[in-house]
């Protein structure tokens, strides 16, 4: 293989084009080279490669233009292996932790009433009189100063109404997302499977408050300068985040052990009741439900909060990770038959309008899992 053609091959893998044999082959060229001497002579470094491709990812990731890139890397009968560049095997690769040689194939997925569901735009909204407001597509609502059209909920400034007389909730089930744009301008993003609290209103000098109860939500906060300096909060189970105009998101689920906010701009300031730290951009903060201890890190954001785009972009994450986050958006229950097969680790970025059985049927294809099983919402990983 010539060096633009392998360019070209490469190209066209890395935009989701390419078959199982042009994989291998991607692979055997790679492994050609002896050494990295010899790599770098031919095509340039694989860093200078791999930077570019995920310069190009993050790029697409910021425009919302992302070519969807499919679970198919390379792959091999031991652990898989892939090389191109670090930073394009965080992107695209699949690395699996046992040798798929010692288990059993087999090859016929079974299908009973598949219900799976893509997830959509859904909610219900829950006032302050405990009536409870369905919002979805097609579905106009409007009172007081608040106003709906099934896709998103957005709360007008008013001045006749005080914090604090009236609050909110706004629950997003299993299967669904939406958007709400608060009365001071703040716009929040919330995951499938989330509740936020929050006042009809705002007073203008007063901190502007509001509580996610459980679940995952992206927030632009209106900064303090257009309300006489009110500061925000978000309030969450063991932990405060108090903002001055920024963007973040906060991670805080129920089923899981720990609250993680990332910040994407701006500043925040993350508190519980023995700690506080203040995280810079690009930065995660991961507070343990068990210690109420606070750890710092530096994050690739645009994983973080692909979710908001339409995407999923799945780093390291074990196959037992990504369930929780799939049966969350699609509302089923994974089950993994040989809890082994929970511990397959990839990188990939799949799209969430992906049909599910797609999904399974492309990890299938490429011998991570040997089979699966759907009963209506029930899925059997074998």
């Amino acid at each position: 293989m010539e060096k633009e053609e392998f360019l070209v091959l490469l190209d066209r893998y890395l935009s989701g084009e390419t078959n199982l044999e042009e994989n291998k082959l991607l692979l055997n060229y790679y492994e050609s080279f002896q050494t990295s001497k010899d790599w770098n002579e031919s095509l340039g470094t694989k860093e200078e490669i791999g930077s570019k491709m995920l310069a190009r990812l993050q790029n697409a990731l910021e425009t919302e233009e992302v070519k969807v890139l499919p679970i198919k890397p390379f792959y091999s009968n031991t652990v898989f292996k892939i090389g191109i560049a670090a930073s394009v095997a965080i992107l695209i690769s699949i690395s699996v932790l046992f040798n798929k040689n010692d288990v059993e194939k087999q090859s016929i997925p079974i299908v009973v009433n598949n219900a799976i569901m893509i997830g959509k735009d859904k909610a219900t909204l829950t006032l302050e009189d405990g009536s409870i407001i369905a919002l979805e597509k097609g579905k106009d609502y409007t009172a007081g100063n608040l106003k709906s059209n099934g896709e998103k909920l957005v709360y007008n400034s008013t001045n006749n109404i005080r914090a604090g007389i009236a609050n909110n909730f706004l629950t997003i089930p299993r299967g669904g997302q939406f958007f709400v744009q608060l009365s001071d301008s703040t716009k929040v993003w919330l995951n499938s499977e989330s509740q936020l609290k929050y006042p009809v209103a705002f007073v203008d000098g007063e901190t502007r408050q509001v509580e996610l109860l459980y679940g995952e939500a992206y927030f632009e906060v209106s900064p303090s300068t257009k309300h006489k300096g009110s500061r925000f909060k978000v309030k969450t189970q063991n932990q405060n985040v108090e903002v001055i105009g920024t963007e973040f998101n906060i991670k805080a689920y129920k089923d899981e052990t720990a609250i993680y906010t990332t910040l994407v701009e701006g500043k925040v300031a993350i508190s519980n009741a023995i700690a506080k730290q203040i995280l810079a951009p690009n930065q995660q903060s991961k507070i343990s439900l068990n210690n109420n201890s606070i750890d710092i890190y530096s994050v690739d954001v645009y994983s973080e909060i692909s979710w908001r785009k339409g995407l999923f972009v799945f780093k390291g994450m074990t196959l037992k990770e990504i369930s929780k986050v799939l049966s969350r958006w699609y509302d089923v229950e994974i089950i993994f038959a040989d809890p082994v097969l929970g511990n397959v680790k990839f990188n990939g970025v799949l799209n969430k309008n992906q049909n599910f059985e797609d999904i399974l049927t492309t990890i299938k294809n490429i011998n991570f899992i040997n089979a699966y099983e759907i009963k209506n919402k029930k899925i059997i990983i074998r």
